[in-house]
């Protein structure tokens, strides 16, 4: 889908999307649409009771005359509750609307909206990320889909009289190149993306200057990454660990920022096998690995003025005749011990390594790890919230304020020695579960014996990396929670001013 912008004049084809403000009534592109159709909008709005709330649509047919298929009016809400987020859902509700409507050509007029506190730039800019994140479409593996099941709009413009927008849509254009590798990885089966194909994959970014390098098992076991190896001795699919360095800031020497990713392809369970039902969802056990990779992504593209390095671990865990069991004991690469008690709390036995390894090598200013840790998180949190566990308060702080303003939402927990003291165990440093209560904190908390004094944080993104219902901006299926969250944190606290 390709995505322009021109000045405000009203189109002769295609469908047209217009705000409307909350109980202001109509106001250009669709005043104009109105005086063409006769006052036949004004009277359609009333007849629907379209009053303009946040995210109303109306859909109604074009005057003949026009040369267009059909306008979509798209309620705004109050003016000065407009923000970033909301000129997004603006975008993308109004995409959503005629996606599929047979309409190959799509205007969004961004002119004439009394009362904005945002820049005009800044509202177009973001209407149109909305509209592109809102287009995004899994549909590879479709091969009998009917015609007007599939996306009809081919190409999207932008209306405004700002200037300014196409440059202020560039990085954003870039991050959604990121968040899209993101659900494209996390979207595939695990008979194309594992270990070694997601290891690729991750190749893929040398071509936008990240400097790429993947550690095999042999590698590995040299360093004494017995945790994560563990993990992976019951598949055929060799594990790997993927090294990926931005170097963008002026010092070359300063200490990146650290992101690392769990990339369990496939979870089983292994020996502690998971019940049947809901397996297959287990192919995106690895999206935090997935938005590690598109964070990159999008880091690169929009040649982010930052050092970071993101490390993901990338495992299958199988059951199989040499297959880790429970009550095996692993050494993991800080020389710590670990009783598996479990062998389907595996992505902290993969994260511990991963972490350990990026602050011995990097000295990194910080370490953030995203991964769909705990079923517990959900428990907690439902679909809405990831979880955030950090060392630091000012890390939390700011994680929590970047997630806010992306709408990728997290919510602090807690973390303490009471909560440690279920990770004891009669024969080893450590077990790799606790008790039944507070599961996500205790795994939080097995993390967090493997960080030192870096300052750290732990996302769990269980509830968030995946959506079972379409959204103004995601269509249901891979969320890539994590990937604008972790570009917002970059640009507003590591990137040279």
């Amino acid at each position: 889908m390709k995505i322009s912008f021109a000045k405000p004049q009203l189109p002769s084809e295609g469908a047209l999307v217009v705000g409307v403000l909350e109980g202001k009534g109509l106001t250009g592109s669709a005043k104009a649409i109105d005086d063409l159709a006769a006052g036949g909008i004004a009277r359609a709005v009333a007849a629907a009771k379209f009053t303009g709330k946040k995210d109303q649509t109306l859909t109604i047919l074009a005057p003949a005359d026009s040369g267009l298929g059909r306008v979509v009016l798209v309620g705004l809400g109050k003016a000065e509750s407009i923000d970033s987020q909301a000129a997004q859902s603006f975008g993308g509700t109004g995409l959503a609307a005629v996606l599929t409507s047979g309409d190959p050509n799509l205007a969004i007029a961004c002119d004439d909206i009394p009362g904005l506190k945002m820049s005009p730039e800044s509202f177009a800019a973001q209407a149109a990320f909305g509209a592109r994140l809102r287009g995004y479409r899994f549909g590879k593996y479709f091969t009998k889909e009917k015609k007007d099941d599939k996306p009809s709009i081919k190409k999207v413009t932008v209306l405004t009289a700002a200037s300014g927008a196409k440059a202020a849509f560039a990085p954003m254009d870039a991050l959604a190149d990121g968040v899209f590798l993101t659900r494209d990885v996390v979207s595939e089966p695990a008979n194309v993306i594992h270990p070694e194909s997601l290891a690729d994959e991750c190749r893929k970014l040398s071509a936008l200057g990240v400097e790429v390098e993947v550690l095999g098992e042999k590698q590995m076991r040299k360093l004494g990454m017995g945790a994560l190896l563990g993990v992976g001795q019951g598949s055929d699919r060799e594990s790997q660990l993927v090294v990926m360095r931005w170097q963008g800031a002026k010092d070359a020497t300063a200490a990146p920022l650290a992101l690392i990713g769990k990339g369990v392809c496939f979870d089983s369970g292994g020996i502690s096998i998971k019940p049947a039902g809901g397996m297959e969802e287990m192919k995106w056990d690895m999206a935090g690995a997935g938005a590690v990779i598109g964070a990159m992504k999008a880091l690169a593209g929009r040649k982010a003025k930052a050092n970071v390095v993101g490390i993901v671990g990338l495992v299958e865990n199988m059951p199989s005749g040499t297959a880790q069991r429970p009550g095996d004991v692993v050494t993991s690469m800080s020389g710590q011990t670990i009783e598996v008690i479990n062998t389907d709390a595996e992505g902290r036995l993969v994260l511990c390594d991963a972490l350990w390894y990026a602050k011995e090598r990097f000295k990194p200013a910080a370490m953030i790890d995203l991964a769909t840790l705990t079923g517990a998180i959900i428990i907690a949190l439902g679909n809405e919230y990831a979880g955030l566990f950090a060392s630091q308060d000012k890390l939390a702080e700011r994680i929590t304020a970047a997630g806010g303003k992306v709408g990728e939402p997290v919510w602090r927990l807690p973390l303490g020695d009471a909560y440690d003291k279920q990770l004891k165990s009669d024969i080893a440093d450590m077990k790799n579960v606790g008790g039944r209560e507070g599961g996500s904190i205790t795994a939080a908390q097995f993390l967090k014996r493997f960080v030192a004094d870096t300052p750290w944080a732990h996302i769990d993104i269980a509830g968030t990396a995946w959506t079972k219902k379409d959204s103004a901006t995601c269509p249901k299926g891979a969320s890539a929670f994590g990937v604008r969250l972790l570009d917002q944190l970059v640009a507003d606290h590591y990137e040279d001013k």
